[in-house]
């Protein structure tokens, strides 16, 4: 008797000691498929949080759409209307045409930027031997773009021309867009795209200040001083200020036929300036912004202006009503330029 509840209780000790390490084994398996589910499900949750960050962008230029590295390492520029963005976000060159760009740019001084030349007399060969990433076209080097493909096969070309001629048709227009297209286009391939979006704000904020200065009925005479000569930049097409008679709906004092965007101004008498009669001239000093080593006998455009009899009566002159470009317009016609023109031109036209 004594045997057999012995018997009995053994079993069911055993009994309850193996349900027992069953539950712990069945509990062990089930927070280990739960641990590895959390981890799964932090992993994936990370991976969607932290996307991959793209290493090209797309970019649509003078030509069609281009693939463009972000960030590249070796960036060749030719346009003179990015060096002063570029410069001021810090972007290095490997090379330049330091004959076409402003003294005071700092990659001039800078001798690892190799010298492409100016774009009459390139040398183009400097683009094959630094084997760039990225060469950005445009402007004065727009008619090399087949050329500069053909060098460098492997690196992305964009051309950044923008057409701001009468024969364009809208040359205010195409001026403001172009502008700021260019400026996104650079902001997404060098990682500054809040800066871009910024300068682009500041460049619309410009343009309504001067809009809101002008009273909408004063003449406006533009010129181009070269050489020690006054030249004539026409409404709409002149050099500079052409494309800002259409921005600011501005009154012209002289318009004549067959004008041209001629980097001296068209050949037209002082005297004949002075017979419109300009409440304003607005001056371009083309030479301004070369060294004194590359000019001989250059005379400033505010000597040449003050002294040139034709204009002394004329209500420019004196009520003093004269505004002048940035020295280093001409090799300079950046975003950041024209932002120092249009909040010059709303400093001034408000006085």
């Amino acid at each position: 008797m004594r045997k057999s509840m012995s018997r009995k209780f053994m079993f069911m000790m055993v009994t309850a000691l193996a349900l027992v390490l069953a539950a712990c084994s069945g509990n062990g398996a089930t927070n280990s498929n739960a641990t590895s589910t959390n981890t799964t499900d932090t992993s994936t949750s990370t991976s969607a949080a932290t996307p991959a960050t793209p290493t090209t962008v797309e970019i649509t230029d003078a030509h069609g759409t281009v693939t463009v590295p972000v960030n590249p390492t070796k960036v060749v520029a030719l346009d003179n209307r990015t060096f002063e963005t570029l410069s001021n976000w810090g972007v290095k060159l490997v090379a330049a045409p330091k004959g076409v760009m402003p003294t005071t740019s700092p990659y001039v001084a800078d001798e690892s930027v190799q010298d492409i030349g100016d774009h009459r007399e390139p040398n183009l060969e400097i683009l094959a031997s630094v084997q760039p990433d990225l060469v950005i076209v445009g402007q004065r080097f727009s008619g090399y773009y087949e050329d500069i493909k053909k060098l460098v096969p492997n690196a992305a070309v964009i051309d950044l021309t923008f057409d701001v001629s009468e024969e364009a048709g809208t040359p205010g227009e195409n001026l403001v867009n172009g502008f700021k297209d260019t400026t996104t286009s650079l902001g997404k391939i060098f990682d500054k795209e809040e800066e871009a979006s910024q300068l682009n704000a500041e460049f619309d904020k410009s343009i309504e200040a001067a809009k809101a200065a002008y009273n909408g009925k004063d003449k406006i005479m533009s010129v181009i001083v070269s050489g020690g000569e006054i030249g004539f930049a026409a409404p709409h097409s002149g050099r500079v200020w052409g494309p800002l008679y259409e921005i600011f709906d501005f009154v012209p004092a002289l318009e004549v036929e067959k004008s041209s965007a001629d980097h001296q101004g068209d050949d037209i008498s002082v005297e004949a300036i002075a017979q419109s009669n300009p409440d304003w001239i607005f001056v371009l000093d083309r030479e301004a912004s070369f060294s004194a080593d590359e000019l001989k006998d250059y005379v400033p455009a505010q000597d040449v202006i003050d002294n040139a009899p034709a204009l002394k009566n004329t209500t420019a002159i004196t009520k003093g009503q004269i505004m002048y470009a940035p020295n280093d317009t001409y090799t300079n016609e950046s975003i950041e330029t024209f932002i120092k023109i249009f909040n010059n031109l709303s400093e001034t036209l408000a006085k």
